[in-house]
């Protein structure tokens, strides 16, 4: 994706390589990547890791000592193409809210490394990205792309980047239009199996809304870019984190959609443009 000498936002805030100032959770090996891919892209969620986490790797925390790691040059790149990213949608959002004469609330996010406070609460590299609505911000740890290319078959390239941000940013939409809310109101008094047919809505509609923001960058797509995005929405899927981690599948225990959803949807978004385009809830049967 085209972004070197582009607008950087000015609502990131780099807290990595600094102490978190708690406990952080290291070493925690497969349990904490099969914890972050269940709970990928999860956000409101991402309160409740952290103390599952610690349960399961037991003896393996450390101490954080407050001091300061100096980044990589290739920290400081890919940081770079964050905060250029984050801009991007920043622009976009902001002049689709004002083309449905809505004002765009910019949110921030936070790259952090190894573990993080949050409004939602407690995180860690392991939580993957999330967005928390307590404080309406996106989370990142960026060294989570390596994982999603070395361990689950992601293509490389930055624009898997640029669509895990581009989604959560797309939780925070769905925080603006009160569509988060009007979710949860929902599932109350559904069983598990229904509830988390409500929260694969709001994801596939999270990763429609990543492919709206796609189509109004077009200008700054290079070849193979959305081919990178379909093949991170294809890694991330339900159903193939299932099938690979416990050699077989069960729906309904999904919540956040088949791979073939989560790239229909993205698809979707990008083919059409138009963020009324993407009501996931009643293509599913609800009336929200």
């Amino acid at each position: 994706m085209k972004w070197i000498g582009n607008r950087q936002s000015d609502n990131v805030e780099d807290r990595r390589g600094m102490s978190g100032g708690g406990k952080a959770v290291v070493g925690g090996g497969i349990i904490g990547i099969v914890i972050l891919l269940l709970n990928l892209f999860g956000g409101e969620n991402a309160k409740m890791l952290t103390p599952v986490l610690e349960q399961m790797n037991q003896g393996k925390q450390t101490e954080q000592t407050g001091e300061t790691a100096e980044l990589t040059p290739e920290q400081k790149e890919t940081g770079d193409f964050a905060k250029t990213i984050f801009a991007y949608t920043e622009d976009t959002w902001g002049q689709i809210f004002q083309e449905n004469n809505l004002e765009y609330e910019q949110p921030k996010m936070v790259l952090f490394s190894d573990a993080v406070e949050t409004a939602c609460g407690s995180a860690t590299s392991a939580s993957g990205p999330f967005y928390c609505p307590g404080d309406k911000k996106v989370y990142m740890d960026l060294e989570f792309m390596k994982e999603l290319k070395t361990r689950f078959g992601a293509q490389g390239g930055d624009f898997a980047t640029a669509y895990v941000i581009a989604h959560e940013v797309g939780h925070h939409i769905q925080t603006l239009l009160g569509t988060s809310t009007k979710m949860r109101q929902a599932q109350q008094g559904l069983s598990e199996a229904e509830a988390n047919k409500l929260s694969v809505c709001l994801e596939l509609q999270a990763d429609f809304y990543a492919g709206v923001w796609a189509k109004y960058n077009n200008k700054y797509l290079e070849v193979g870019d959305i081919d990178e995005a379909l093949s991170a929405a294809q890694a991330v899927g339900d159903d193939a984190i299932q099938s690979k981690m416990q050699g077989h599948v069960e729906p309904d225990t999904f919540t956040h959609g088949t791979s073939e959803q989560r790239k229909y949807w993205f698809k979707k978004g990008f083919a059409t443009g138009d963020i009324n385009q993407g009501n996931t809830f009643k293509e599913a049967g609800f009336n929200l």
